[in-house]
């Protein structure tokens, strides 16, 4: 059975290391304003990629943080991936994004707006492109998840052929720690095409172990759990590693 990824999550605001609670930009937590350190911080706990949200490019398209970006996978060049999304909305997004040293970009609202978009990044420049699907009760939502669309998630994971894999947020355990969507996951991971990264909902090292069978699942991405000292970056790379039969 191939490697299960856990990734840990840096979520960026105005440069600050943060979580939102369901995607409430009114609803903020700082955890730091280094996010460098933070960064080298997961990959010394044994991570082999980090994965950053840009949330105020995913807001409004502003680029504040790039440079901290760029800082980033500098830092970590050669010992492990970072990961980037929030407002990745063009090939030019995502061109500037691998010139700064990131592995793989991830398109969400673009992505379901034009899904030929990911083609198109994948065929011009040599990055890998995750598809954020979020959704709502298995309907996609888009625009920092101020919009639910009529589109099912198990529709829309047949759409991107040149996708690397797809990150699946359900939106209601966003931030909440109550635990991953497990049979929600079981049916996507049972028809996609793609690997799928589960993300939203991780509180405990169990909700990590009850992903790691689900067929279709490669990885989870875990942010709030870590900053909130539930469990450390080692501690669920070792669940991970212990769990996968």
């Amino acid at each position: 059975m191939s490697n299960f990824i856990v990734y840990p999550a840096i979520d960026l605001r105005a440069g600050n290391v943060v979580r939102l609670r369901q995607g409430d930009y009114a609803d903020e937590t700082i955890y730091g304003d280094d996010p460098v350190s933070v960064a080298t911080s997961f990959v010394d706990a044994g991570a082999q990629w980090v994965h950053m949200v840009d949330l105020d490019a995913a807001k409004g398209g502003d680029a504040i943080n790039r440079p901290v970006i760029a800082a980033v996978a500098k830092a970590l060049q050669g010992r492990a991936h970072v990961q980037v999304g929030g407002g990745v909305r063009s090939v030019a997004d995502a061109e500037v994004l691998k010139a700064l040293g990131v592995r793989r970009v991830v398109m969400g609202s673009a992505a379901v707006r034009t899904p030929q978009l990911v083609e198109e990044v994948t065929q011009r420049i040599d990055v890998e492109v995750a598809v954020g699907l979020d959704h709502r009760g298995g309907f996609l939502a888009t625009d920092g998840w101020t919009t639910t669309s009529s589109v099912a998630l198990s529709e829309a994971l047949h759409w991107y052929p040149t996708a690397s894999c797809a990150v699946v947020t359900d939106i209601s355990r966003d931030g909440m720690l109550s635990g991953s969507d497990v049979e929600g996951l079981r049916a996507a991971g049972t028809i996609s095409p793609l690997p799928l990264i589960a993300s939203g909902g991780i509180g405990t090292l169990s909700d990590i172990s009850a992903l790691l069978n689900i067929a279709g699942v490669s990885g989870v991405i875990t942010g709030k759990a870590i900053y909130e000292n539930r469990f450390t970056v080692a501690e669920a790379i070792a669940a991970a590693n212990a769990g996968r039969q």
